[in-house]
């Protein structure tokens, strides 16, 4: 039977009930009805799921199966439905079409064919106490043949929800977060995150990096990707840390930014000074969502994570036991007043892989320093920073992504001085850009690269003066501790003799003594 003669069927049958209701008090229709439904269900060939919108047990909130299926039909069966209703997304000029009421769609799994229908029921009483009122009560149904139901709901509904979930993630705005400070937490509308439209267009097709290097990172992140299974297998949360250092200017945070970009996550800068102690940087993490990047920037700068802690405690011990009591109240009361963030090398490191760490999936916890020689080992090693990646000065490889860029530009006469020039000095892929961008519509490529020649040149002469004036400064310093030494050389001989004359004079009173 096809589904037009069932609705014709199905139209009789209606017919007939409204015939039958005119005849018949309610008492009676209800018992008949109950029967008549059975007798329908043995010879009806069809399963029907309903899924509403809005559940009971989450009346102010949609129903997420219900946002899946809307997802989904809207994405793949948008172009099979005859009626259509239009929405434009906040803040964005595309347009989103989905069914219109009462509309059927038809939808294929694996040579089964699915009915889907959008529908709405006009609730007969209103209620007194929702939000909701006397609103219209949304639902989809979908309707298959009895033979299918297994894989429809073992299978088929998995399928739906799971493409539903997938489509919201492609299509979502990403965000870009920032941690508010610990006292600003409390009240009805505290947030612990303030967040903005995360929009960075950098990539790796527009990093400047050398290329070995940004493909062995593009095949670490994608495999990432990929691994959850391989993560549950073994053990271990499904996240994964990268350490990234190098000299300001050599594109730390595009790095970060083009990583978002390629696996399509949020970003959450977390600001460890605004961070009250452990505990809080514990709620911090909890508020994290799964597909994101957690990124601490200038770890180094942040807190005191250089190892050196324990030293100064014990410094600052020995000179609390000389004070008096009086004065190290006063003291006291005035830290209070001006304490600071608290987090300790031990509370991050737990933020970073300890029981805590566990409570999300499919992050990225990434460090960037411009000094990784002041960071304490324990931080940083692998399985903490899983992969560290040096950012380092401008290469010639490097110069040619940024010339592609800036000035769109593959070759040019000049690229052969320019590598030569960049193996001789050290120059970070900031300056080179800056000097590659045109400044006005009269600047043409010429003009550009011989701006960087010029910048290359003039960095080489501040390297070598730097360099002689680095000498001297060392000369200098060499030669006030051989003055030094010969001092104290000098300061030795002339107590020596002091001493001998001293000893001499004690002999002769000595034997003064004995003769007299």
């Amino acid at each position: 039977m096809m589904m037009g003669d069932l609705g014709s069927a199905m139209a009789v049958v209606m017919f007939v009930w409204a015939a039958f209701r005119q005849l018949f008090p309610e008492e009676y229709r209800r018992d008949v009805r109950k029967y008549v439904n059975k007798v329908v269900s043995y010879v009806y060939p069809y399963v029907e799921i309903t899924f509403p919108e809005y559940q009971v047990d989450g009346w102010f909130e949609r129903s997420e199966a219900f946002i899946s299926i809307e997802r989904y039909l809207s994405t793949n069966s948008t172009d099979r439905a005859k009626r259509l209703k239009a929405s434009v997304v906040k803040d964005c000029e595309s347009v989103v079409l989905s069914m219109d009421d009462y509309e059927e769609v038809i939808d294929e799994f694996n040579g089964i064919r699915i009915w889907w229908t959008s529908s709405k029921k006009i609730p007969q009483q209103r209620a007194l106490f929702s939000y909701r009122g006397d609103e219209e009560l949304r639902y989809y149904r979908l309707t298959c043949k009895r033979e299918h139901r297994d894989v429809i709901t073992n299978v088929y509904l998995k399928h739906v929800l799971d493409e539903g979930k997938a489509i919201a993630v492609r299509t979502r705005k990403r965000k870009l977060y920032t941690n508010n400070k610990s006292e600003n937490w409390h009240g009805y509308k505290r947030t612990v995150w303030s967040h903005i439209v995360f929009e960075h267009p950098s990539t790796f097709d527009t990093l400047a990096m050398d290329p070995k290097k940004k493909t062995e990172i593009l095949n670490d992140l994608m495999t990432f990707r990929m691994s959850k299974d391989y993560y549950k297998k073994v053990g271990k949360s499904w996240k994964r840390g990268y350490l990234l250092y190098g000299p300001p200017g050599t594109g730390k945070s595009s790095m970060i930014a083009a990583m978002a970009n390629l696996l399509e996550y949020d970003i959450y800068d977390l600001e460890l000074t605004s961070v009250k102690d452990n505990t809080d940087l514990r709620k911090l993490l909890i508020e994290t969502s799964s597909k994101s990047i957690i990124v601490i920037e200038d770890i180094d700068c942040s807190l005191d994570l250089t190892g050196q802690r324990k030293e100064k405690k014990k410094e600052e011990a020995v000179k609390e036991d000389k004070k008096d009591p009086v004065e190290k109240k006063a003291e006291k009361d005035e830290d209070k007043k001006k304490k600071g963030s608290e987090v300790t090398l031990s509370g991050l490191l737990n933020f970073i892989d300890g029981l805590w760490s566990a409570c999300g999936s499919e992050r990225l916890i990434v460090f960037t320093t411009n000094y990784v020689e002041k960071l304490d080992p324990a931080l940083i090693r692998r399985g903490r920073m899983d992969k560290h990646i040096e950012m380092s000065y401008c290469c010639f490889e490097t110069f040619k992504v940024l010339a592609k860029n800036y000035l769109d530009l593959e070759s040019h006469e000049l690229f052969e001085t320019i590598g030569q020039m960049l193996g001789e000095t050290k120059i970070t892929p900031a300056d080179v850009a800056e000097s590659l961008m045109p400044k006005s519509d009269e600047e043409n490529a010429d003009i550009c690269l011989n701006k960087l020649i010029k910048s290359l040149e003039d960095a080489k002469e501040e390297a070598r003066l730097k360099a002689v004036e680095d000498a001297r400064i060392k000369a200098e310093e060499e030669k006030n501790v051989k003055k030094e030494e010969d001092d104290e050389k000098i300061q030795e001989s002339d107590a020596k003799i002091v001493n001998d004359d001293k000893e001499q004079v004690n002999d002769s009173k000595e034997n003064g003594v004995k003769d007299a």
